[in-house]
């Protein structure tokens, strides 16, 4: 996704307007792009991206055995965890995670129209602010777009997927067990909320991790047009 978007970035920048075409002319294949073509490229650049880091999330396992997103138990429920396992119920607590992570990948799913919508509504000025940006500046400009609407799509998904899994019986289950340890504090929690919000970390955290490889690794410009524009800001 950032991949290609940051080099027509790069290129869109650097150029203006009659500058455009300076640049690319010196490009191996003689450069004859107009700017139409470069701007639906970098459109097409970054749906090929999103679509890319949303599969890999939404497949089994995509949050659950990703260190970097697996959802976790809230602070608040810690210690139900701690305590379930301490007397022997390890299998229920890992099952409870488990679920929270399969609602997760679940949501995923409906963010890619979401994504597209937000590529479609860049400007010759975004880019320039993502290309001046910080190294996450591509990620940060999604996330402004596209948040709000993604937390609406992802909820009813994680509520109906909590369901769909069994995940409210196993909480229900959970909880309960837990609340009869004597001596504990009684909890009495909503995880749909958390596990939204969640998500939404997990998606933007795999854009970012591929924003800052493409700007910061050579070995990760996979094409000629991508070794050429970068080499600019090295």
């Amino acid at each position: 996704m950032i991949k290609k978007l940051l080099v027509l970035v790069m290129v869109i920048q650097l150029a203006g307007c009659a500058e455009l075409q300076n640049i690319v002319s010196q490009l191996p294949n003689g450069g004859v792009l107009s700017q139409e073509q470069i701007g639906n490229g970098l459109r097409e650049a970054l749906d090929n991206g999103v679509k890319n880091q949303v599969t890999k999330l939404t497949a089994e396992n995509g949050f659950f055995k990703n260190d970097l997103v697996k959802i976790l138990l809230p602070e608040e429920l810690q210690a139900v965890d701690k305590g379930l396992r301490q007397i022997g119920l390890s299998n229920l607590a890992d099952e409870g995670i488990k679920v929270l992570n399969r609602a997760a990948e679940d949501a995923v799913k409906t963010a890619t129209p979401i994504f597209v919508n937000a590529v479609k509504e860049i400007t010759f000025a975004d880019a320039k602010n993502i290309l001046l940006g910080e190294k996450n500046a591509a990620t940060t400009y999604l996330q402004g777009k596209t948040t709000s609407s993604l937390y609406s799509s992802f909820s009813p998904v994680i509520q109906n997927s909590f369901a769909k899994v069994g995940a409210d019986k196993i909480w229900s289950n959970l909880i309960t067990k837990y609340n009869t340890i004597p001596f504990v504090k009684k909890v009495d929690t909503d995880l749909t909320g958390y596990v939204t919000d969640q998500a939404l970390k997990g998606v933007f955290t795999m854009i970012e991790v591929e924003e800052k490889g493409i700007r910061e690794k050579v070995g990760l410009r996979s094409s000629a047009l991508l070794k050429q524009v970068f080499a600019l800001q090295d």
